[in-house]
């Protein structure tokens, strides 16, 4: 995807709303209910306000929405591009903007957890088409990209133990719509998993039968590197993956630690 991806791409167009003559104690309810902390007020489909937990808790309390509601707020045009968006939100500190269209009516809302969703599935394309052409300058073989949903059942892991702590951040990524697809390659009836092993595993403890890959087709029914190596390592399902509980992530290091080195 490139960098011209739009607000309205990646925005939730299911907007839960409410109207200023909304009771208070109404949104108390909506949001216990959602989870959300914060929403946009209109009137005749248009963006009039927001409304937000710390108005209920800041401001003296009234009966209606109308009543303590912010009515100087930022809005984003749908057509808007997601960086000019992320930049906005980030200039003025907020989290969501409500989205309008040409007319001004409320059409969806961008929050801070869909401008990360964007950045990070138009990161994976680039990582997934340098493979692709590694592959083929390799192996002297043309290939085929295609997105899909892949059988969980199907794949098969090249990648020998993971780590408890990014296992448990895969798990949160994909419980919220924000993991990137795996990257597979197909050969012949075969799909070998390259990346995603930490994304697969969790998918695969939280009881999902597929997982969104980006699949590279090889036209050669070939033996790849990665498969003879998990031949070897004995790597055959993802139950022969070893979890390492005791250890983090060799990327991720503790401030402590960094000290005690730093003093060496």
């Amino acid at each position: 995807m490139s960098s011209a991806a739009l607000v309205k791409d990646y925005m939730t167009k299911k907007v839960i709303s409410v109207n200023p003559d909304t009771p208070n104690e109404e949104v108390i309810k909506l949001m216990r209910g959602s989870g959300h902390d914060g929403f946009p007020v209109r009137t005749n489909g248009e963006v009039v306000g927001m409304v937000t937990a710390s108005d209920l808790l800041l401001k003296p309390w009234d009966t209606n929405v109308g009543e303590i509601m912010s009515t100087d707020i930022v809005v984003a045009d749908q057509e808007m591009s997601i960086n000019d968006a992320a930049r906005v939100m980030f200039r003025t500190g907020i989290s969501r903007l409500p989205v309008i269209n040409k007319e001004c009516k409320l059409v969806g809302i961008i929050t801070n957890t869909d401008i990360v969703r964007s950045h990070i599935e138009r990161s994976t394309p680039t990582k997934v088409n340098y493979f692709k052409r590694t592959l083929e300058q390799l192996y002297g073989i043309r290939t085929r990209l295609v997105r899909m949903k892949v059988p969980i059942a199907d794949l098969r892991p090249t990648q020998n133990k993971i780590y408890a702590d990014e296992l448990q951040g895969r798990t949160y990524e994909l419980k919220r719509g924000l993991a990137e697809p795996t990257i597979v390659v197909k050969v012949g009836d075969r799909f070998i998993l390259v990346d995603g092993h930490h994304r697969t595993v969790a998918a695969l403890k939280l009881g999902y039968d597929q997982i969104d890959s980006y699949v590279i087709n090889l036209d050669e029914d070939i033996k790849l590197g990665l498969e003879k190596t998990a031949d070897k390592e004995g790597i055959h399902t993802f139950w022969d993956i070893e979890v390492i509980d005791d250890a983090q992530h060799p990327l991720i290091a503790l401030t402590g630690t960094l000290r005690k080195e730093a003093q060496k």
